[in-house]
């Protein structure tokens, strides 16, 4: 039995935690407040600022890990470098983690060590650094703090009188203590795809199948898989996804995503962990799932082959108002009358505007049509409502 330290314990890390236990394991999960729902099905749990570096020590000190899991940016990554010179597995590798905690790092990596083809971009720290670097990519473009998570801080220029605002608005969002942002160029893709990529201990490197997914205010809304690609730019996004991954090395499951123009296909960014969009696969569409395949991948365990088992399409249940306690979910008996429908509640203990709860999935067979399924999904996902259940 391993003992495996979750660094984060949002709704992804909930299902890797279940996926886990399956196999026999024991899981301390932690986060910045408690309950959160990985805590929820993890053996134990820590509260802990895992920005904090002495915080972080004295937790994989009391812990005695055989593998750290981080499952969320705002970590004090640096420190893992040492956890892995104590033996631990850090998942996928303390060098993988570090450098894609931080956008700089990989668009650095992919872009200039790799020559592989991005979006142009700039950075900046400063409001005049980032007005030149608006200059120097071009109106329209895509503004990102080079450490958040769910979209925060991300925004488009459009005109110049977005530009102080977009600037305001990416350190608002930005985690940790890294004050600068990313400029990009804005690339009129498409489409945009996450390629779900395993990399293993022992065996090949695995594509999944690819999903498509629409976002808002930076955030991932819904998603759907598998998502038409020309073949010849599928072949090329696998080319990327594994030169990038062999490149930061250790195994596990990472998202990584694309844009697609009509003839081309740029990187945009990669997570080393399952991805919000990948919830699509909690509807079976694969024979395993993201998160069994990121427990496999980690514990050493094969992987022989990922195949599409079906089509699906999922869509997050937003929160839209603000309940610290004291709030219910209405509409999920309604929203499971609809034929080969499912609902996932995180269980997160409190809520904000926008704020992601649950998901909807919508499946059937591999002749279902897509639209209709995402139709279906966001259908469902709109029938949940949630609501106070305080006296008035």
């Amino acid at each position: 039995m391993k003992r495996i330290l979750l660094l984060g314990s949002g709704e992804l890390g909930k299902e890797f935690v279940i996926a886990v236990k399956r196999y026999g394991h024991f899981v301390v999960a932690c986060d910045s407040y408690d309950n959160a729902p990985a805590m929820q099905v993890a053996d134990e749990r820590r509260i802990v600022n895992m920005l904090n570096g002495s915080e972080l020590d004295a937790v994989v000190s009391d812990v005695q890990p055989d593998i750290i899991v981080p499952e969320i940016e705002a970590i004090r990554t640096e420190r893992l470098f040492t956890y892995e010179e104590q033996w631990i597995h850090v998942v996928p590798s303390a060098r993988a983690a570090n450098m894609t905690m931080n956008r700089k790092a990989i668009r650095d990596l992919a872009a200039q060590e790799l020559g592989v083809k991005t979006a142009r971009y700039a950075y900046a720290t400063t409001e005049q650094e980032f007005v030149d670097a608006v200059d120097a990519v071009g109106i329209p473009c895509v503004v990102k703090p080079l450490m958040s998570s769910s979209g925060k801080g991300q925004s488009v220029v459009r005109s110049a009188a977005d530009i102080h605002s977009s600037w305001t608005y990416a350190l608002e969002g930005s985690r940790g203590d890294i004050a600068e942002v990313i400029v990009e160029e804005f690339i009129p893709f498409e489409s945009e795809i996450t390629l779900l990529t395993v990399t293993q201990q022992n065996g090949p490197t695995l594509f999944c199948p690819p999903i498509g997914h629409r976002q808002e205010r930076g955030d991932y809304q819904e998603s759907w898989q598998p998502h038409t690609v020309a073949p010849a730019l599928l072949t090329k996004a696998e080319a990327m996804a594994d030169l990038v991954t062999r490149a930061l090395g250790g195994s596990g499951i990472w998202g990584v995503e694309f844009f697609l123009t009509a003839d081309d296909v740029y990187f945009s960014e990669l997570s080393p962990r399952p991805h919000d969009t990948g919830m699509v696969t909690l509807a079976r569409s694969q024979n395993l799932s993201e998160f069994e395949l990121h427990a496999r991948a980690v514990l050493g365990y094969p992987i022989p082959s990922i195949t599409l088992e079906r089509h699906a399409a999922s869509a997050v249940i937003l929160a839209q108002d603000i309940f610290d306690e004291g709030f219910d979910y209405l509409g999920i008996d309604r929203a499971l009358e609809q034929t080969c429908v499912e609902v996932r509640i995180f269980g997160k203990p409190t809520t904000r505007r926008y704020r992601r709860m649950g998901v909807a999935l919508a499946y059937g067979p591999t002749t279902a049509d897509i639209s209709a399924l995402r139709a279906t999904a966001m259908q469902a996902a709109a029938t949940v409502q949630i609501v106070t259940n305080s006296p008035a």
